[in-house]
């Protein structure tokens, strides 16, 4: 009995054990992890490939950034409306397979380039670098819209199918997927870093393109087997779709009772009934998306949850992040990049922070107060970054004309080839990158200078309000995210989340815009000001919302965890 007694509970744990990897919980964190792993360090290495190839400035960074975020701006209602109308599975295999093929299409250019940058230099007076810049950022864009849509369909619907009726095991989905996306955000710059550190450019694209081949080979399973195990998941609530479907079975019936009736009635009453069926005119095809991206719109400002999805785009229009924005301006102010590896993985910690707080606090007080508390935490941490633009280091000049770094090349582009690095003072930014990559190539025409060094008081109160700031942000997107899943009904799922995404990328477009306009780092203390601003503003419109929804009881933290799991359902009528 003994025995028995000890096998049976070392039985019972294998087969949990068992049954919890073969879960399709866990097979869809497997395929998340293996798509943001590669995703990391695409938008990692790219923001490099582009400074690399262009040097001096963050100009080519700042256009590719734009073209991104107005791509998803136009298109994001349209991909949200394309992800409602189709099978989940087939929405998710299709972007997959677009997303990853031109990442290694991407990849195999940047190769080619690299390799052979000096003599596209002299062929057709740099024209044909100049269409390889072009065609490698339309790719991207292409491969961030396919992301965009395996994000809507994986991350806004699958999981909410997977987590059925259970709103905690939802926000424990969420959140452990947040975790995932923060590990990725330390381990895969980090490998694709030393990658291109100790080998070079082109092996860490070729590094790249191998593992998104293998990773889509792998993910195209693990959806599969997800699909499976959940039968809930073959069963999609879209009037529209459900609507050709009661067509096509009305049409087989009309033609049964035809063809029985056909002794008497003859054959010509069938063709005339289904000759006279209207067919949408050439026009009405062309104005269809018009309508879809008016449509999507117009029902994301009825939304219920309509004034958090707009705090939370309010977000976006900031400096304060990793991206290559925030990268570049690290690189001017004399960080190395393992220092930037550090600080962004000191970031991704923070962000994981975030995630646990959000579920402590969802349980405690619910998921609308727990946006506000996140809120709070956030602005507090940036204050430091406020504070840092006047410190001793910051190379904050407003009587530097913002527009003198496109002028001043925009004059340079009349005597040299396009597109192509120039002299100037900025050189300490490109010897950062250089450095950095091991890059082999000549520095011939470039500027031999030893960049002065800078007081690191400035960057480094700024870089510890970013990374602070981190535990409210994340929470706060976690609150937004299961507020748009508990309150969108499913067949407008997809095109509510993605005119979502077109509002996110929309303030993201106006960041861009703004480095653009002022890409020298003298500004980057004003943009940073902006972006605080900005922050404020969107929490507040949360604050609205949730002031709407919960009243009087705004204040009160509700320890009953089944009244927190209501609290938006029964108040969510008084928006």
């Amino acid at each position: 009995m003994t025995r028995e007694n000890d096998q049976n509970p070392r039985g019972g744990c294998c087969e949990s054990f068992k049954d919890y990897v073969t879960s399709a919980k866990f097979l869809l964190y497997i395929g998340h992890a293996l798509s943001t792993w590669g995703d990391r360090m695409w938008h990692f290495a790219v923001s490099l490939f582009l400074v690399e190839l262009y040097g001096n400035s963050l100009l080519l960074t700042a256009v590719y950034g734009l073209v991104v975020a107005g791509s998803v701006l136009i298109l994001g209602a349209i991909i949200g409306d394309w992800v409602d109308k189709n099978p989940r599975l087939k929405v998710a295999q299709t972007s997959l397979i677009v997303q990853n093929v031109s990442v290694i299409v991407c990849g195999i250019i940047l190769m080619v380039v690299f390799l052979h940058k000096v003599a596209l230099l002299t062929m057709y007076d740099g024209w044909v670098l100049t269409s390889c810049y072009i065609l490698i950022i339309t790719i991207a864009n292409i491969a961030n819209l396919a992301s965009t849509a395996t994000g809507i369909t994986i991350q806004r619907d699958w999981i909410v199918v997977v987590a059925g009726d259970d709103r905690s095991k939802l926000a424990d989905m969420n959140a452990t997927i947040r975790r995932i996306d923060q590990l990725t955000n330390i381990l895969a710059p980090m490998a694709v870093g030393q990658i291109m550190t100790f080998g070079s450019p082109v092996i860490g694209c070729g590094f790249i393109s191998g593992w998104n081949l293998v990773s889509m080979c792998v993910e195209y399973f693990l959806l599969w087997k997800v699909y499976q195990k959940t039968p809930a998941l073959a069963l999609k609530a879209c009037p529209k779709a459900n609507e050709t479907e009661l067509k096509q079975l009305n049409l087989q019936k009309d033609i049964e009772k035809a063809q029985e009736g056909s002794h008497l009635m003859g054959e010509n009453s069938m063709k005339y009934e289904y000759e006279n069926e209207p067919e949408p005119g050439c026009a009405s095809q062309i104005a269809e998306p018009f309508r879809t991206f008016r449509d999507g719109w117009i029902s994301y400002y009825n939304q219920p949850v309509f004034l958090a999805g707009m705090g939370l785009s309010f977000l976006y229009m900031t400096v304060l992040g990793f991206d290559c924005i925030t990268t570049g301006y690290a690189y001017t102010q004399g960080l190395s990049g393992s220092v930037l590896s550090l600080l962004m993985a000191a970031s991704a910690i923070t962000g994981i922070m975030g995630t646990v707080a959000f579920t402590r606090l969802r349980e405690k007080c619910g998921l609308v107060r727990t946006g506000l508390i996140s809120g709070i935490a956030q602005i507090a941490c940036l204050i430091l970054c406020v504070i840092s633009v006047f410190m001793p280091g910051s190379p904050l000049d407003l009587s530097v004309s913002p527009f003198e770094d496109i002028r001043s090349r925009f004059i340079q582009s009349k005597e040299l080839s396009p597109l192509v690095p120039t002299k100037g003072p900025e050189i300490s930014f490109t010897t950062g990158m250089y450095n950095l990559l091991n890059e082999s190539y000549p520095t011939k025409g470039y500027a031999e200078m030893s960049p002065k060094p800078v007081p690191l008081i400035s960057v480094s109160l700024l870089f510890a309000g970013v990374i602070a700031a981190r535990i409210g942000l994340w929470a706060f997107d976690l609150t937004v995210t299961q507020l748009l899943q508990e309150n969108v009904i499913e067949s407008e799922r997809g095109i509510i989340n993605g005119v979502q995404n077109s509002m996110n990328y929309l303030l993201d477009l106006v960041h861009f815009i703004m480095v653009i306009l002022a890409p020298n780092p003298e500004a980057f203390g004003l943009l940073v000001l902006i972006s605080v601003s900005f922050v404020v503003m969107g929490h507040m419109m949360y604050f609205r919302y949730a002031q709407k929804t919960l009243g009087n009881q705004l204040f009160v933290c509700c320890p009953n965890t089944k009244t927190v799991s209501s609290e938006a359902e029964s108040n969510v009528s008084v928006v």
